[in-house]
């Protein structure tokens, strides 16, 4: 026994010292099988990472959606051409600005007979621009509209949008028709809810009878709205890939597909409802007739500017 407790005491081990107690009045003893350092550690997992990615990519994706702000995008719908080619006055003249933060989409409706000064061109209506740059380089139609616009009215488009009378006949068919709400009796139809085809909502666009082309253009926003309204529209997702196909061929644009996504969602946001729709009423011209005997109007800058400014500052 002392030989044991002597060995013990030099040399530290884990084995219990004898107990030479009765076997009756011993207590079993719990003893540690393995050392400490052979114990398996409790992992203790962080949702901080977890967190930090979840916010990095927010703040990503909110990123991607609200810059750039400001975008300005002309929208030209074509008169009848040959086919496959542009080469058409540029009847259908709208300005629109996309502010992504705040969130505001507005558009401006010109006349296509305002009577303005064309770079390289001089003095005529503004739908003219597009035809003559057309006609001398093709696809140079929108830029040539572009600079006029910025020469006139001091606003530069980043990027335009331009579509053949017939290809919204059938970017409507593909729709499955648009339901258009009227406030009032408008191209032959009484106020309310109407479905128009293809062709009855490109005639609806174009109708002129017993009106002048302030109607006109009015009639063609009205257009636009109830087709993006119905875009959106959760019925119609499964005519979507028909309408965008038939709309990619109607269709040239600049607009680059990564920058879809963001209008999309700024769209959504403002909705149909909340879109700043204006136009160059008749206050803002004056009638006037040409030494060649053209009837067009002559802008009243004083008060188109300011309504420029209101629209595109934003």
């Amino acid at each position: 026994m002392t030989i044991y407790r002597r060995y013990s005491a030099q040399y530290p081990t884990n084995v219990p010292v004898r107990d030479t107690r009765p076997l009756r009045t011993r207590r079993p003893q719990q003893v540690d099988p393995s050392p400490a350092w052979m114990q398996p550690r409790q992992r203790r997992f962080s949702c901080l990472p977890i967190l930090f990615l979840l916010l990095l990519i927010c703040l990503c994706l909110g990123g991607y959606l609200l810059f750039p702000m400001r975008t300005n995008i002309l929208l030209l719908g074509i008169d009848y051409a040959p086919r496959r080619s542009f080469l058409g006055r540029s009847d259908t003249i709208i300005l629109m600005h996309v502010n992504s933060l705040e969130p505001y989409v507005g558009m401006l409706s010109i006349p296509r007979d305002l009577w303005v000064n064309i770079p390289g061109y001089g003095e005529n209506r503004i739908n003219t621009a597009h035809f003559f740059a057309e006609g001398a380089q093709p696809s140079s139609g929108p830029w040539k509209t572009i600079e006029t616009i910025e020469a006139n009215f001091g606003v530069r488009a980043d990027y335009y949008v331009r579509i053949r009378f017939d290809g919204v006949r059938e970017v409507v068919d593909a729709m499955g028709g648009v339901y258009i709400d009227l406030p009032k009796p408008m191209a032959g139809y009484p106020a309310g809810r109407h479905h128009l085809t293809g062709r009855k909502a490109l005639a609806f666009a174009r109708n002129r009878t017993g009106s002048d082309d302030f109607f006109r253009m009015e009639q063609g926003q009205l257009l636009i709205k109830a087709m993006l309204k119905q875009m959106v529209s959760p019925a119609s997702l499964p005519r979507l890939p028909l309408a965008a196909n038939a709309f990619l061929k109607s269709v040239e644009t600049n607009l680059p597909p990564w920058d879809l996504p963001r209008l999309a969602f700024t769209f959504l946001r403002v909705g149909a409802a909340g879109i700043d729709n204006r136009t160059i009423t008749r206050d803002m011209v004056s009638p006037y007739t040409t030494s060649q005997g053209a009837n067009v109007l002559l802008p009243n800058w004083p008060v188109i500017l300011p309504v420029v400014q209101d629209m595109f500052s934003r």
